[in-house]
């Protein structure tokens, strides 16, 4: 089902736990800071491939993705994933699929069979798992194999192109699509145009925890409304 981004908040239980994938990324990062700066979260786990500033409140597990341990802290309450890269920074087309899919899913496996009941991921618009574009078919696989792993809860935020970097990377569409969103401006229909990665974090992290059950997919016009405080 479609979500408005009005979500119904209620205080999280006590020792409240966090887990967040792609802590250092551009989303994930703004959801790493979210998490340290909220009261009602006790603890937050973020596993990175290289360590992180240390926070009295975080454990960053430093671990490869392509061998994932089984371990204590997957134990969290809730997990949002901001894991994700483009065909040219992995390679080709299946080490990108690896990362967007193999990484996803492996965690979350991980995480729901130590008893995480939320989980929440950073998608795409667009995403199927039938599309003739590949990364969207990626995106889609991935959305596929969450929604079959039965968690209390999944949200899948799908947002456009993602506004307000800079990445540590170059990624021209990217720059090519903002720049051409900067020229049309509002010509464009809302659910295209580019979204604020503080907007995207912001919504992660509330989905996280709400006390929503169930699928709740936020499509990129939900989160325009959000941005602008509309209803």
């Amino acid at each position: 089902m479609a979500l408005n981004c009005t979500l119904t908040m209620q205080p999280p239980p006590p020792n409240f736990t966090l887990l967040i994938l792609g802590a250092t990324g551009l989303v994930g990062s703004q959801c790493l800071k979210l998490a340290l700066c909220d009261s009602r979260i006790s603890r937050v786990i973020a596993p990175t491939r290289h360590p992180i500033p240390a926070h009295p409140k975080l454990i960053n597990p430093v671990l490869d993705f392509e061998n994932l341990p089984e371990a204590d802290w997957w134990n969290a309450d809730a997990a949002v994933c901001a894991l994700g890269t483009t065909i040219n920074l992995a390679g080709s087309k299946e080490a990108f699929r690896k990362v967007d899919a193999g990484y996803v899913m492996t965690s979350a496996r991980l995480l729901r069979d130590a008893g995480c009941a939320r989980f929440v991921l950073n998608s795409s618009l667009g995403a199927d798992e039938r599309s003739r574009n590949f990364y969207l078919k990626v995106k889609g696989e991935a959305e596929a194999g969450l929604m079959s792993m039965n968690f209390k809860a999944l949200t899948l935020v799908r947002p456009s192109l993602l506004a307000g970097g800079p990445r540590p990377e170059r990624r021209c569409g990217e720059e090519l699509g903002l720049w051409l969103a900067r020229c049309l401006g509002r010509l464009i229909p809302a659910k295209y145009r580019p979204v604020q990665t503080s907007t995207v974090a912001a919504v992660m992290h509330e989905a996280a925890l709400s006390e929503r059950q169930g699928l709740s997919i936020i499509e990129s016009g939900d989160l325009q409304n959000y941005s602008t405080g509309k209803s």
